[in-house]
């Protein structure tokens, strides 16, 4: 990396720093002691988001996998199995941990891109499988889709399997890390975005900019269950109105700017995927053979990339990326695209 220069972080979401306004609104958060609900921030932190999602509770957890990992245990039983597809984050980034912690079996479908196919999750469950077989008990989906270079899940396909699930007498959790992100891109209320889910889990330090934490949000009786079982993971916080301070400061303020988020992504696929390239909301995925290479040249050069596969780079556009950022990732990564 060039000797003095601030490098073009494009690895993720979650590298951005608070900004001096979210700064100010930490130092004078009010705090008290969360695990006792005298945290005045985080109550007011959950109370907003539940709101916006449409449920009646909200519980602040530390990162959306343990919003996640709540979520699926709320609604499925050791030994029994939750369907997802196959490059869902539960099931590919989160470290078995539904396994380890909840006894959650999975099974998946594919899903090309990411985007969801009702089709394929009729074909794959298998409710009241009875004393031999595992049962479905859950059904996950992913809004935007991480792997998939954030896909907008189809309003159709999500309704047709909040419509399975219910006739199916399954448990339906949203990770919805970036439904920011999905409610920006369709200009989808967010309430519409969680109709008919069970659980959902959203991140408030990816694209909105917080440094730590996400909300899972759900019945006021599911939050209550929630809440013992974050202590029992360890989970508990106290004086944690520091960082719900941060959350609040972004929902409240970050949300919009998530279109300059989705400009940028567009600029970066057209430039180096071609003029068909599409980036749906903030992520780019280019196919690169060669890719932990292309990764290690960029960064030689002061641009950070993720590779996530042998051929599979994947960029992503935040808040402390500028125009100037993205003519720079263009400038370096072009030439080495060309020859891998």
């Amino acid at each position: 990396m060039p000797s003095g220069s601030r490098p073009v972080d494009l690895r993720s979401d979650t590298v951005t720093r608070p900004t001096q306004q979210m700064r100010e609104a930490m130092f004078a958060a009010e705090v008290g002691d969360d695990v006792y609900g005298d945290d005045p921030e985080a109550n007011a932190l959950e109370a907003e988001v539940a709101d916006l999602l449409g449920f009646e509770a909200g519980l602040f957890v530390a990162s959306g996998s343990l919003g996640n990992q709540l979520g699926m245990r709320l609604l499925v039983a050791p030994g029994q199995e939750l369907v997802c597809d196959s490059l869902a984050h539960v099931a590919r980034a989160e470290l078995g941990a539904a396994a380890v912690f909840s006894g959650i079996t999975f099974r998946t479908w594919r899903a090309d891109g990411g985007r969801l196919d009702a089709d394929a999750v009729a074909d794959l469950i298998t409710p009241d499988a009875g004393p031999y077989l595992v049962s479905t008990a859950a059904i996950a989906l992913e809004n935007t889709h991480n792997f998939g270079g954030g896909t907008v899940q189809p309003a159709d396909q999500v309704q047709a399997v909040v419509e399975l699930a219910k006739a199916n007498s399954l448990g339906l959790h949203l990770d919805g890390a970036r439904l920011w992100n999905a409610h920006v891109a369709s200009g989808t209320p967010l309430h519409e975005l969680t109709a008919g889910f069970d659980t959902v889990s959203v991140c408030l330090s990816k694209g909105l900019g917080a440094p730590i934490g996400s909300v899972l949000v759900a019945s006021g009786e599911l939050i209550a269950q929630a809440r013992v079982w974050r202590k029992r993971y360890g989970a508990g916080m106290r004086q944690v109105g520091l960082i719900a301070a941060a959350g609040r400061f972004a929902v409240a303020n970050n949300i919009p700017r998530l279109a300059e988020d989705h400009t940028r992504a567009q600029r970066l696929a057209t430039a180096l995927g071609g003029e068909n390239a599409v980036s749906p909301t903030n992520i780019v995925v280019l196919h690169a053979p060669g890719a932990a290479e292309v990764a290690a040249q960029a960064r030689a050069q002061g641009v950070l990339v993720s590779a996530l596969g042998p051929a599979f780079l994947r960029l992503v556009t935040h808040l402390d990326i500028g125009d100037d950022d993205v003519d720079r990732a263009i400038e370096v990564l072009r030439p080495l695209l060309s020859h891998s």
